[in-house]
């Protein structure tokens, strides 16, 4: 931690011009890349970027990672636009420490004040981990270009992380409407981070031992199996991995975020790699929150470590970034670009072959568990299993929880069980998937080499099964399982094997699909609903 950003500066230190030159060639790739198209959404004499969604809006959290992205190229004029940004997101901060909210930040400048005629609503008309996400994002500024802002500035920033600490400590999980956790990983750990940091930083004991009592919570919960219990997100676990990244490199000393930042950051590495099929360039199932079924298609954070890592053209990505769904998170691009020399260096090369090669192996078989209380009955962790071959991938979960939809309370996010299939595995290029919609609050899954068991142990002659499966642009109208290219389904069951079949074109997460519901017989209203799906790509 650089406590002299803070002592008044005689003369102005630069960072040099050519600091992204001496950026790794993967992330001076990844830094230009985000940067070119941020500064195409840069709004410069308002100081804010637009948001990529919406209708010529402008975006707290983008611009504060745009902020360190200018602050890092440092040319002509960019330290002065960083400076208004960052000050213009800190006087959108809520300051009024009666209010729930106080502390986070407003999601855009033009957005209505919250209270009468714009309710508070968590996640909707305020958000409580963007606090985390560009408090983080003003400590990368601070201790890697501190120096670059005016001393009024990094005043302002102490101040803006000491409400944002504050704040963050309104949060008690299952109070007020909060779902904040430890188990909700990706925003408990950059709780910890800003807490432990700030209060290091202005000589606060509460706030360090709070940081250090919630850092142990996260850790325990992940020294339980080795996971993270916000388990296998694409975004999600992409978030974890900068702030564990943070972890490592600005937590104090004798923190044991400091201490355990590496192992942790390692070893979530591992189990990506475990659950990381390089062949389809995807996660393999089940995704406790996903924004999309094919990785290839929407901007998922850990593709942007990846692309550190082994570079954009091994990276589970598209082409062309610019036309991928949920795309407003290229914006942490910058952010990552330039931790990613610290990041990639606790990393050896036995992992990140693991990211690019499949392996001699014509299979892989994967068992591993993450616990998320107090989603997760006690005592109860979800149960992970995985199957891959060189053309394809089945995953699944058991699960007893008191909701409907994962740990987030989300069935659009959770996938639970999830198939994926190369539709033309000479070109590799499309990908098919079939993932269970999730509509109970317990499963009991099984998954074998080239087949997928599932039941509801609490299910009913109400229960369904139903399997999204995407569109695909080699086929234009599915009419039964016989439909989808390259792929052999069968299905039994103690399931009206008589299903039916209807195309969504609302989509998911901009994802259009077909959904084949399975019912169950009225004459079997005491029995356990079961599916099983047996599944062979054509090309094995």
């Amino acid at each position: 931690m650089n406590f002299l950003l803070f002592l008044p500066l005689l003369v102005a230190t630069a960072v040099s011009a050519d600091y992204v030159s001496r950026l790794p060639t993967n992330a001076r790739d990844l830094f230009t890349a985000s940067m070119d198209q941020l500064d195409a959404a840069f709004d410069a004499p308002y100081g804010y970027l637009y948001s990529s969604s919406s209708a010529y809006r402008h975006n707290t959290r983008s611009s504060a990672y745009y902020a360190v992205g200018l602050l890092a190229r440092n040319h002509g004029s960019d330290a002065a636009h960083a400076n208004k940004v960052i000050t213009n997101i800190i006087s959108g901060q809520f300051k009024d420490p009666a209010q729930q909210w106080f502390g986070t930040y407003q999601k855009y400048p033009e957005e209505p004040t919250v209270g009468p005629g714009y309710e508070p609503v968590m996640y909707d008309t305020w958000d409580p981990n963007w606090r985390g996400f560009v408090g983080c994002a003003l400590i990368v500024a601070l201790e890697e270009f501190g120096q670059l802002l005016p001393q009024e500035t990094r005043m302002l920033v102490k101040e803006s992380l000491r409400n944002a600490t504050i704040g963050d400590t309104y949060r008690v999980g299952g109070i007020d409407g909060d779902n904040l956790y430890p188990a909700y990983s990706n925003p408990s750990i950059m709780r910890a981070l800003v807490s432990g940091y700030t209060g290091a930083l202005l000589g606060d004991a509460n706030m360090t031992q709070s940081a250090e009592t919630y850092a142990k919570d996260v850790i325990a919960l992940f020294d339980r199996a080795g996971t993270l219990s916000e388990f296998n997100s694409a975004t999600y676990v992409g978030v974890s991995l900068w702030a564990l990244t943070l972890w490592a490199k600005y937590a104090p000393e004798n923190s044991v975020m400091k201490k355990r930042g590496p192992s942790l950051l390692v070893g979530t590495w591992e189990s990506v790699a475990e659950m990381y099929h390089p062949g389809l360039k995807n996660l393999a199932g089940p995704w406790d929150r996903g924004y999309g079924f094919d990785m290839r298609k929407y901007l998922s954070i850990v593709s942007l470590h990846f692309w550190t890592l082994v570079g954009k053209a091994q990276a589970p990505l598209g082409k062309n970034v610019a036309m991928l769904s949920h795309g407003a998170d290229f914006s942490i691009g910058p952010v990552i670009a330039v931790l990613a020399e610290f990041h990639d260096s606790h990393l050896n090369k036995t992992l990140r072959k693991r990211l690019t090669d499949f392996g001699k192996d014509a299979e892989r078989v994967v068992e591993k568990s993450a616990y998320s209380p107090p989603w997760d009955y006690t005592g109860a962790p979800r149960n992970i299993s995985a199957w891959m071959n060189t053309n394809m991938s089945i995953g699944a979960e058991s699960f007893i929880e008191n909701v409907i939809g994962g740990p987030a309370e989300n069935p659009v996010q959770f996938n639970p069980a999830v198939i994926q299939w190369w539709i033309d595995a000479g070109y590799k290029s499309e990908l098919g998937v079939i993932t269970l919609h999730a509509t109970e609050s317990s499963l009991t899954a099984k998954v074998s080499p080239g087949v997928l068991e599932l039941s509801y142990p609490y299910g009913n002659s109400s229960s369904t099964f139903q399997f999204i499966v995407t569109q695909m642009s080699s086929v234009k109208d599915v009419t039964g399982w016989e439909s989808l290219p390259n792929l052999d389904v069968k299905v039994d069951g103690n399931v009206d094997l008589n299903y039916t079949l209807s195309f969504n074109a609302d989509g998911i997460n901009d994802f259009l699909y077909w959904n084949f519901t399975y019912a169950m017989p009225n004459s079997t209203s005491n029995r356990v609903p079961k599916i099983r799906l047996a599944v062979k790509d054509m090309y094995n």
